[in-house]
């Protein structure tokens, strides 16, 4: 059965509960269920390894680059629990850890620099950065063992300690990182705690926590923000997304429909970034349209342990529910669907690759953040028309123009208003390049050595000559 880590140990919980498998419905394991007193000893075994850890900057670096051995030794083991849990092909499951050994091995690389904003004959002013404490960690279900990288590994860098919460819907590979790590690091370092939402708010309230790094929904996140106001915690918020790719009127459908089709349907659509919305020129629509939907009728949908499965299952009931809802009420506001749209029969949680035109920007598919497997296609004929309708969104958090002439797509990028454009391309996420949402997508930042510094606090030194 998997354990919780406190203070360098692996340790029951006060009860467990039933993960499930969304290929199959059925149970994929059992986790054990935090308490109040194990998440107070977690945070207090933070504290204390926090006095000695924040000190010894070459054991952080040389910590970390054995974190990134250990997960790619257990890079089998790891992907297994995935795809069991949150349903992604096994390929898939593979490439996510070791992408998070990635991480650990370029956060390790990385140095945190001492600015001079002053330095003359009557005073030298330096600009440090200084770790800030026990750092609470809060991660999603659709990438789990990566999704942690991105906060253990800069916090770790930093010099901070951590105390994560993976998802309860796949807690189970997190878990499992939590216990493989615990040979590279001093006691206390690493806590890995799991439960419900009561364990959340437990978490992003607790005196001992002095930052909360949190990706999840905006909804969720507005709430972790009220929470940590209370005691004016640091937060980086990483939140939902609805991005849009805009296709200009010089592509080539047949030779973009692949790119584009996969930053929308990767890991069944349940990726933040992903392509939610496409904006083509009326005079490329047809041909993408159908390109995307021949993609769409060819892929093979199954259980992620299966070799053949190109795309699994919603990761859980409620994401799936979602999306049938979504495409159920496009279908009755006038919506095409031009292949797909519904459930395949399957006791899994399998919902077939949907293209849906002839929407309205006002239409919940259009306007919300479906995160699955159903992507809304409209045309228009005027650029700025396309742009305006990309920005008409609460959220800002990544989008994408395509263009033969990629020129022409870079000098209409910063009209996009979110925090990441990419150019003939969407989702090339990599560690030196950082996320960071504007409106309603985030606050703060993630990855790269903004990332890291976002770890730090700010003090400056005076020294009088």
């Amino acid at each position: 059965m998997a354990t919780l880590s406190i203070g360098g140990r692996q340790v029951s919980g006060a009860g467990e509960f039933e993960v499930l498998n969304p290929a199959t419905g059925q149970a994929a394991g059992s986790a054990p269920e935090c308490s109040r007193a194990q998440l107070d000893e977690a945070v207090d075994a933070a504290a204390r390894a926090f006095v000695a850890w924040k000190r010894d900057e070459p054991a952080r670096r040389a910590a970390l680059e054995q974190c990134s051995d250990l997960i790619k030794a257990n890079a089998e083991t790891l992907a297994r629990l995935i795809t069991l849990e949150q349903g992604k092909p096994l390929a898939k499951a593979t490439r996510e850890v070791m992408g998070a050994a990635a991480w650990f091995r370029y956060t390790a690389s990385l140095t945190i620099p001492t600015e001079v904003a002053r330095d003359d004959a009557q005073m030298r002013i330096e600009v440090r950065r200084r770790p800030i404490g026990v750092v609470g960690a809060i991660t999603p279900w659709n990438y789990p063992v990566i999704l942690a990288a991105w906060k253990i590994a800069p916090a770790l860098r930093a010099g901070n300690t951590v105390v994560l919460k993976p998802s309860p819907f796949t807690p189970l590979a997190t878990l499992k990182l939590g216990e493989i790590l615990q040979s590279a690091l001093p006691a206390g370092v690493l806590n890995v705690v799991c439960g419900g939402d009561e364990l959340g708010k437990a978490i992003t309230s607790h005196p001992g926590i002095r930052k909360i790094s949190f990706t999840g929904s905006t909804c969720a996140g507005k709430h972790v923000a009220q929470s940590a106001a209370a005691d004016l915690r640091r937060i980086t918020l990483e939140l939902g997304g609805n991005d849009a790719a805009i296709v200009l009127d010089d592509v080539d459908p047949a030779s973009i429909a692949p790119k584009i089709f996969w930053a929308a349907f990767d890991n069944t659509g349940q990726i933040c970034a992903a392509i939610k919305r496409v904006y083509a020129h009326e005079r490329v629509f047809p041909d993408l349209v159908g390109e995307l939907a021949r993609i769409a009728r060819s892929v093979r949908v199954g259980d992620g342990m299966f070799p053949e499965t190109e795309m699994g299952p919603l990761s859980n009931a409620p994401q799936l529910e979602r999306v049938v809802e979504l495409v159920e009420d496009a279908r009755r506001n006038g919506g095409e669907i031009v292949t797909g749209g519904a459930r395949i029969e399957s006791p899994g949680y399998f919902f077939a690759p949907t293209i849906v035109t002839g929407l309205g920007s006002h239409v919940r598919l259009v306007a919300e953040e479906q995160f699955g497997p159903a992507l809304p296609c409209m045309s228009y004929s005027d650029v700025d028309e396309a742009i305006a309708l990309a920005n008409d969104s609460p959220f800002g958090l990544s989008g994408s123009i395509w263009s033969a002439d990629t020129q022409r797509a870079v000098e209409l990028a910063p009209q996009l208003e979110c925090g990441t454009v990419w150019i003939n391309q969407h989702m090339t996420i990599v560690p030196d390049a950082p996320i960071s949402g504007l409106k309603s997508s985030g606050i703060g930042v993630e990855n790269g050595p903004w990332g890291l510094l976002a770890m730090t606090e700010m003090q400056t030194v005076e020294i009088p000559r």
